[in-house]
């Protein structure tokens, strides 16, 4: 009887060191909501106390003032160097740049972006940075609704009143390793948060994200005929999937169906959503932040000189709808368009126009020819 006892304790004590210190646990209360047929295990887990303390970090700030039409010029007739907002009304100008500020350096001014002596000039690297900024917002706005939707994004999506959003990833040197056969772990067997403290490689970002590394990786058949799809490609694919899991504070059912996880036919819609997401990070990373590496000072690159880029958590922080679905384009629409569709506006806009994703995606072969 006292051994029983002394074996349940010791198990219990150990129960609960897993419970505190290991990753995929957590106290109650949990909630469990079934979102497909029974027996699969299509559930999303999801904890009220975790989730509410994700609501202050998913607030939209009020607008400092609400947006109205003007009929004042347009401030590239009152300030130099205005090479992508000089269209704006001069009133509208100046509330977006305070707004931005806000957003970005809340205890800051200015002075972040501009030498405060010469407002026109580009001697701080910051200001050249915002600009292309600016740009990528646009790019995700105009061209990537299929995941965005109609909510879109401002600069307050990814920063949240930080410099340096707190969500970005560089490619990753690694720990010393030892010589010969013993160097190559392919990264794993290195606890990472990105990875939820997993043994997989604590890198997926850069051949997934930042390279075109296929993710889809899952044969067809019982002897793979694919050549060049390794064991590692496989667990960079899983350790990708954890890290979107993670990111949106979701179950892998969110998107994939137990019985058929590649089928595209038997998937939800989140999907399509989700792929379309994968490839739009994809672009902003390639097309949007890898050609700033130049401009950015030393210490504001990775170990290894790159630049940071983002990934699915730098907008999502934890939760499926950044900002908890909350649009902020109403009150800034020229954030809506590029400056060339914005020009001429004198109403506020709505929501900006984005196609819904299409329902008729493509069944078990990828979306598109380069899918995952």
């Amino acid at each position: 009887m006292k051994i029983g006892l002394a074996f349940a304790a010791i198990v219990g004590l150990f129960l609960t060191v897993a419970m505190l210190v290991t990753a995929g646990w957590d106290r109650p209360p949990v909630v469990a909501e079934q979102v497909g047929y029974r027996g699969l295990a299509m559930e999303q887990v999801d904890n009220p106390r975790m989730e509410a303390a994700l609501v202050a970090l998913h607030q939209a700030p009020e607008a400092i003032y609400p947006w109205a039409p003007s009929d004042l010029p347009p401030a590239g007739e009152f300030y130099e160097n205005l090479q992508v907002l000089g269209h704006l009304p001069e009133d509208q100008f100046l509330r977006l740049m305070t707004s931005i500020t806000e957003w970005i350096v809340p205890d800051g001014d200015c002075g972040y972006c501009h030498n405060l002596e010469n407002l026109a000039s580009d001697e701080v690297y910051t200001k050249v940075i915002a600009r292309q900024m600016l740009e990528m917002t646009w790019a995700i706005n105009e061209d990537w609704g299929d995941h965005v939707g109609d909510t879109g994004v401002t600069c307050y999506t990814c920063h949240r009143g930080q410099p340096i959003p707190s969500e970005i990833w560089f490619t990753e040197e690694g720990p010393p390793q030892a010589a010969g056969f013993a160097a190559s772990r392919q990264g794993q067997n290195i606890a990472a948060a990105a990875v939820g403290m997993t043994s997989l490689p604590y890198d997926p970002f850069t051949p997934l994200l930042g390279g075109t590394e296929s993710i889809r990786v899952e044969p067809r058949t019982a002897l793979p005929e694919t050549p060049g799809v390794s064991i590692q490609e496989t667990e960079r694919t899983y350790a990708l999937m954890i890290h979107m899991s993670q990111s949106l504070g979701v179950n892998c059912t969110f998107c994939h169906n137990t019985r058929a996880m590649a089928s595209w036919e038997h998937s939800t819609p989140q999907r399509i959503t989700a792929w379309h997401g994968i490839q739009m990070v994809r672009s902003l990373n390639e097309d949007h932040l890898l050609p700033l590496t130049s401009l950015f000072p030393d210490e504001r690159l990775g170990p290894l000189g790159d630049v940071a880029k983002v990934n699915c958590g730098t907008c999502h922080q934890g939760i499926n709808l950044p900002l908890l679905g909350q649009s902020m384009l109403p009150e800034f629409p020229s954030l809506a368009q590029r400056p060339e569709e914005t020009a001429a506006m004198d109403e506020p806009a709505d929501e900006p126009a984005a196609d819904e994703p299409a329902a008729d995606e493509p069944v078990e072969e990828e979306p598109a020819p380069a899918a995952e």
